[in-house]
């Protein structure tokens, strides 16, 4: 071994970023190896080898057990079976630190934005170059609908390092909602900085995002922010994911305000909250509805998770009507107070299903009822919750049997145009043949 070899040895060390020294080792342990090889030995302890770290020269000699003197090994004496040997154990100990090296790197790196080349797909899952290593982006970490090509530009998320037996797998992510975040403190200083800090978010990739944002200097207006100077910000956001909608409200101590804040675009007119249920109750004007509550409910759902509670939109005549039943099931009651019911309002309860899923206990502690009050009330309020609900399956089924009948007379409506239409063809059809006839005879 020479200078050569230790060079080769630093630039492995180098691009592959494993500690040098951690390499000379390995050699000697693999040039033990080889001697242990030679002499048909079992006890390595019996072998050793020292190499010159400025020459590169290689001392290997074996011990005598019983006087300790050692006896040099000339390497040439070897032979080919014991090189190989040391060949093979050379490359596994550089495998295994490669390995170590990666684990410990990545390790770090987990939860950073990095930015790859996509390379393949394999079995859905997309494989991309990262520095010297390739990750994988299983199918459910993927953006719905969005498809990349073989030396495409990739910006993801390292969501996980895994240590297998034969090597390092990183697993990345462009839906999980940490990737968000992380784009929003590429983009945004103020976020990187913790001016602004995201307090909760929420997410269905490639569609929609909601984010709650704060701000610890009162100047600073977090929404502005991350929007940026003519939606400079918040466009180079979206057009990295493809076109999602993102939307960036305002955080507020006070789940009333949060929750109507999380609804927007969507006007709110009133907000009740019921602990008991984790339920808020939302009002909203007719021509608001739609809108509060999205394509296919989608920004009610994000609202619902953005905030943490169970959110149920109403029309303000639904909420009359709900507050009118439970007036008129519980005001023959005797005892039964208009305090007591200003109290059910003020504490969400705006039905009599409410009223019988809370039951008893928080009757009793929170409305101020006797015990004996509050078995009736919920008593009273299953009876007229039953009733509701066979009015509700009637009315159900009468709308659904409407629909199939209106479904019946445009397919109907249908069948006779396509009669007509079928007439029509046969009658050029014919004619056709007839002008081909006459055509025929006249030539």
């Amino acid at each position: 071994m020479n200078r050569e070899t230790l060079q080769i040895l630093d630039s492995i060390a180098r691009d592959r970023n494993i500690d040098r020294e951690l390499l000379i080792h390995d050699l000697e342990q693999a040039m033990v190896s080889a001697a242990r090889k030679h002499f048909n030995s079992l006890d390595t302890e019996e072998f050793g080898c020292q190499i010159d770290r400025l020459s590169g020269a290689i001392t290997l000699w074996r011990e005598d057990e019983d006087t300790g003197e050692k006896h040099p090994i000339d390497l040439k004496s070897l032979g080919r079976i014991p090189a190989q040997t040391a060949k093979q154990v050379m490359i596994q100990k550089f495998r295994e630190d490669e390995r170590n090296a990666l684990l410990e790197e990545f390790g770090k790196r987990q939860g950073e934005l990095v930015t790859g080349t996509c390379a393949r797909y394999e079995g859905g899952a997309l494989i991309v170059q990262i520095d010297r290593i390739e990750g994988f982006m299983p199918r459910s970490e993927q953006i719905p609908g969005e498809q990349f090509q073989p030396g495409d530009r990739v910006r993801c998320l390292i969501l996980d390092v895994r240590d297998s037996i034969s090597q390092v797998k990183i697993v990345l992510s462009r839906a999980h909602p940490d990737f968000i975040r992380k784009l929003f403190e590429a983009e945004v200083p103020e976020v990187a900085e913790r001016v602004i800090e995201i307090k909760a978010m929420s997410r269905e990739p490639g569609f929609r995002t909601k984010l709650a944002v704060s701000s610890v200097d009162s100047k600073v207006d977090p929404v502005g922010a991350c929007v940026g100077v003519r939606g400079s910000r918040i466009r180079n956001i979206v057009d990295e994911l493809g076109g999602e909608k993102i939307d960036i409200v305002r955080w507020n101590e006070s789940s009333q305000v949060l929750i109507a804040n999380a609804l927007k675009p969507a006007e709110v007119e009133e907000v009740s909250l019921c602990l008991e249920l984790g339920r808020g109750t939302i009002i909203v004007r007719e021509d608001q509805l739609s809108l509060a509550i999205g394509r296919r409910g989608q920004n009610v759902r994000l609202a619902a998770r953005l905030t943490g509670w169970d959110i149920d939109i109403l029309t303000p005549a639904e909420f009359d009507k709900g507050l009118a039943a439970i007036e008129e099931t519980l005001r023959p009651l005797p005892g039964f107070t208009d305090e007591m019911f200003d109290r059910m309002g003020a504490l969400g309860l705006i039905s009599v299903f409410d009223i019988e899923e809370v039951g008893v206990p928080m009757l009793t502690g929170e409305i101020g009822m006797s015990e004996e009050l509050a078995e009736r009330v919920v008593e009273a309020c299953a009876a007229k919750g039953k009733i509701l609900a066979e009015e509700q399956r009637i009315a159900a089924e009468a709308d659904a049997a409407r629909k199939a009948e209106e479904a019946q007379a445009a397919d109907a409506l249908l069948g006779g145009g396509s009669i007509r239409d079928t007439a029509v063809e046969t009658d050029a059809g014919a004619e056709s043949a007839a002008d081909s006839i006459l055509g025929g005879d006249g030539n």
